[in-house]
Parts: C-alpha cells; sequence; structure tokens
C-alpha cells in the first residue's frame, strides 16, 4: 500500500511514464506510482491520459475530483477490486436482516462513544456523560434512532445551539470535505475486497452509489469533527483543506498496534465486512484515538 497523497491545485497535465505520475505544469514533477495512496484533483484546470488513469486502477490508488469550487465531487472507481469480485458481491446481496441490524448497532454505538470522547476533551462534560448513556440505549438497526438524539446533542455542544449541519459556512464546509476524504477512503477499501459500495448495512439511498461507505465512515466523523475545532475555519483554504487530508496520516490505535488512520480505515472496513458475513459483530475492530500526539 502507498503512503504519499497527491494535490494538485493548478493548471496542469498528468500522464504515465515508466512508473511514474508525471505532473507537467510550469514545472515538471514526477512521483512513483507505488508510492502513491491518493490524488486529490482540486482543479478543473488539469488534463488527465486514460493510461495514468488506468494505472491508478490498477494499483487501486484513489482519485478524487474536485468540482469548480474546489470541493469534493467524485471519485475513480473500478469494476472489480478483487478477481473474486462476484463471489463477494453474490454474498453481500445476500447479508442477513437481523446480522445487518446488529452490526448496524454496532457502528452507531461506537460513533456515540467517539463524539463523547471529542466532548469530553473539550470541557463539555454534561453533554459527554448524556452520550454515554445514548450509546447504552442503542437497539439493533438503531430503531429509536439514538444516532439523532446524538447528533443534535453533539453538534449544539461543540458549535452552539443554533448550529445545524444544513447551515452555509466554513464550519460545515470543512467537515464536508473531511468527511468526503473519509468516504472516499471507505470506498476504496471496500472496492480492493471485492465487495460494492452500492449496496449499503443501513444506508439503503437508490440515489447513493455509496452506500456501505457511508456505513463504514460514520465511527471516524468524529476525528474530522476533532480537528475542524482546532482549526476553528473561517474559510476553507489550502492550508485548512492540506490538514483535513492529512487526517488520513495521523496516527490512532487499531488491532493491537499504532497505525495511520488510512491504515485503520482498512482495516475496519475489512473487519465490519467480515462481521456482516459472520453474524458475528464482536469481530469489528475499533480504532482508538492516540491522545497526546
Amino acid at each position: 500500500m502507498g503512503w504519499r497523497i497527491i494535490v494538485v491545485t493548478k493548471r496542469a497535465k498528468i500522464s504515465y511514464s515508466l512508473g511514474y505520475m508525471v505532473i507537467r505544469g510550469m514545472e515538471t514533477h514526477k512521483v512513483f506510482m507505488d508510492e502513491i495512496e491518493t490524488v486529490m484533483v482540486d482543479s478543473t484546470a488539469v488534463s488527465l491520459t486514460a493510461a495514468w488513469l488506468h494505472e491508478c486502477m490498477k494499483r487501486k490508488i484513489k482519485v478524487i475530483f474536485c468540482d469548480e469550487k474546489r470541493n469534493p465531487e467524485g471519485e475513480l472507481l473500478s469494476y472489480a477490486g478483487t478477481v473474486d469480485a462476484s463471489c463477494c458481491l453474490r454474498t453481500q446481496i445476500h447479508w442477513n436482516l437481523a446480522d445487518k441490524r446488529s452490526v448496524w448497532q454496532s457502528i452507531v454505538m461506537d460513533k456515540i462513544h467517539k463524539q463523547a470522547d471529542v466532548l469530553g476533551n473539550h470541557g463539555k462534560q454534561r453533554e459527554s456523560e448524556l452520550l454515554k448513556t445514548y450509546e447504552t440505549q442503542v437497539e439493533p438497526g438503531d430503531d429509536t434512532n439514538r444516532e439523532g438524539f446524538a447528533a443534535k446533542v453533539y453538534f449544539g455542544a461543540l458549535w452552539g445551539n443554533t448550529f445545524s449541519r444544513n447551515n452555509e459556512g466554513a464550519v460545515n464546509g470543512a467537515m464536508n470535505y473531511g468527511y468526503a476524504i473519509l468516504l472516499s477512503a471507505c470506498n476504496r477499501e471496500i472496492v480492493s475486497t471485492g465487495y460494492s459500495t452500492k449496496l449499503g448495512i443501513f444506508h439503503d439511498n437508490t440515489y447513493n452509489p455509496f452506500n456501505l461507505g457511508c456505513d463504514l465512515m460514520e465511527p471516524f466523523r468524529p476525528l474530522v469533527d476533532e480537528v475542524v475545532m482546532e482549526l476553528k475555519p473561517k474559510m476553507v483554504g489550502k492550508e485548512e483543506k492540506e490538514r483535513l487530508i492529512n487526517i488520513l496520516n495521523d496516527k490512532v490505535y487499531i488491532a493491537q498496534k499504532e497505525r495511520t488512520v488510512m491504515q485503520a480505515i482498512g482495516i475496519y472496513c475489512r473487519s465490519v465486512i467480515h462481521a456482516v458475513n459472520e453474524g458475528k459483530p464482536e469481530l469489528i475492530k475499533r480504532y482508538e484515538v492516540i491522545h497526546g500526539k
């Protein structure tokens, strides 16, 4: 697996040559393809060759495309991530509803737990304890919508009671940018294991091609929220975007080892899929934030 995140922000042409990504702009830069994990095309003035895109798909390099406002808009996904993708898809189609409900319960509990930790880190002890109570009340399938109740308390505590995720502004813009990075990272891992991003555990929107990615990214959202709290952005500019993208290189603890968030996402996604296949939510491997780093 590669480790470099490449962001192209200015007019350029990207091509492939002898194992290298070649970026030709005011200057020419070469990056060894096997070192690359993700490429963010942060400008609509960038042209790409089919040969380079093919090499990205072959190497499972995630390519994210931004719109004219430099917000993530889409991504490059190959049709099949493994040779047994058809078998994986058949398995996914027949996932047991009860197993999906129990795994979703576990995902929501983990997300709320990490939201409670963020609140505790920022001195919101009363709200943090309330979220911990919500965590214990999550039912299979989250039928009582503890996730929604927790979100209302959580965002209100972080940004004020008048805050809404539907508002325009730098805070929501920064969170949306970070969430898009996480979603793309989850999609990359899903496809690389041979499964489809379209068929989710809980999310089931006909018009959403990334239902499973939306499911699996949930416990990682608080990592973005924590960074946005630190940034307190007045705008979502180059520095803010660089920090949000670099969340993937931050360190967390998972599977008895310190790893990058990108590595943790891979371990987590595979463990959730395995948990649904086996009907055992206890197989999910959760990450823990490394405080003081």
